[in-house]
């Protein structure tokens, strides 16, 4: 049953979640970022999903295990590239911030997971030819020029601040890098999109069973996220793995005792252009020094937090994504525009743009007004779509 006017509120929900994931991770100490982002994904991409799925969705594994494997393969596929993209995706706050960081990154998120499932299948034509459909585009195109005034902001502030007032919000900002990060890690992770439209077989199985069962239809896509995420937790594994044995910190799982060694971060891993001096400093400099014991209590709880609400983003997106009536496509912008609009307020109460002047502000809160606008015409366009 189409409501669309409700399908935007788990949206919301969802970017709610998805801007605040990142916020307990500030509290692990002594943990190096692959320890604490395998961690944190074992609730993420394996136990949040799944709990979940086998409570609310009668007979889990014997409707994955009757969809067909072509659709579940793509799915698996498609979670395995947006899982590319999620390695890098916690760097573009690490290098830009909060706000910035999430609003270039999700910006070609937003583009190619909107845009290119439709007109794979396509549909586009189709959804052009409605009044309802050019509404929603309308509001895709208000989001992604919502998106690239939030960027512009972002490079104000880039020429305003001075170096130490940049480090003071965010440590290791670096604009270069981290744009070419954001880019990367944007277009990658909006393969998320195309493995649920590959999982929609499994979906269409679960409505149905549910509705035998007496059970909602909202929980449909639940299975699908399980599947998708399989291939998004084995490509993270593996990564973080490899940095653990790289950078010798796999001891930090249980507290052994180790001396320090250079953490070589994810960004240094992947982006080949990082100045060797500069590693060979940083060597040096850590390589010297003694870590005490972790707090491994605080360091797991917190852990476990960050990444139950990264999966609650996707819980209530495929929630959103079942009431959006026929245009369900737009749920993708409907989600990346909610995450910009929650990570953007996060970045005000976290000081990032401290310092900046009215240019920057002022480009904030219009980018702001055009991303929460674009939810309101992408929602109308479906309410108009559903016969309304």
């Amino acid at each position: 049953m189409s409501n669309p006017l409700l399908g935007v509120f788990y949206h919301w929900l969802g970017g709610l979640a998805s801007a605040s994931f990142y916020i307990p991770y500030r509290a692990v100490r002594k943990w190096s970022w692959e320890t604490y982002w395998l961690v944190g994904g074992f609730f993420s991409w394996i136990i949040a999903p799944v709990t979940l799925a086998v409570c609310l969705v009668p007979g889990l594994w014997d409707l994955i295990a009757s969809a067909p494997g072509k659709s579940l393969g793509w799915a698996v596929f498609f979670g395995a590239m947006w899982g590319v993209g999620g390695l890098t995706f916690g760097l573009t706050m690490r290098y830009l911030g909060i706000a910035l960081g999430m609003a270039v990154a999700l910006g070609f998120c937003a583009a190619f997971g909107t845009l290119v499932p439709p007109l794979f299948a396509g549909e586009l034509g189709k959804i052009s030819g409605t009044p309802s459909g050019l509404v929603i585009l309308a509001g895709v195109l208000a989001c992604l020029l919502g998106i690239g005034v939030s960027g512009l902001a972002g490079m104000s502030k880039e020429k305003e601040l001075s170096s130490e007032q940049k480090a003071a919000t965010v440590k290791e900002f670096n604009f270069g890098k981290g744009m070419l990060v954001a880019t990367f890690s944007g277009v990658m992770s909006s393969c998320f999109a195309y493995g649920l439209a590959a999982g929609k077989p499994l979906a269409d199985l679960t409505k149905s069973s549910l509705l035998a069962h007496g059970r909602s239809d909202l929980w449909q896509n639940l299975p699908v996220l399980v599947v998708v995420l399989w291939g998004g937790f084995a490509t993270n594994f593996v990564w973080c793995v490899v940095l653990n044995l790289r950078n010798r910190s796999a001891h930090e799982y249980i507290n052994l005792p180790r001396t320090a060694v250079a953490e070589i971060s994810a960004a240094e891993g992947l982006m080949l252009s990082a100045a060797p001096e500069e590693k060979s400093i940083r060597t040096t400099s850590v390589a010297s020094t003694r870590v005490g014991p972790a707090p491994l209590l605080r360091n797991y709880l917190f852990s476990a937090l960050a990444g139950v609400t990264w999966y609650l983003q996707f819980f209530f997106y495929s929630m959103g994504q079942t009431r959006m009536g026929k245009y369900e496509f737009s749920s993708w912008t409907l989600h990346m525009a909610s995450i910009i609009i929650f990570s953007t307020l996060w970045g005000i109460v976290l000081h990032e743009w401290k310092g900046t002047g009215l240019r920057t502000h002022v480009l904030i809160a219009i980018g702001l007004a055009m991303l929460v606008s674009s939810t309101a015409i992408v929602g109308y366009g479906n309410y108009l779509g559903a016969g309304h």
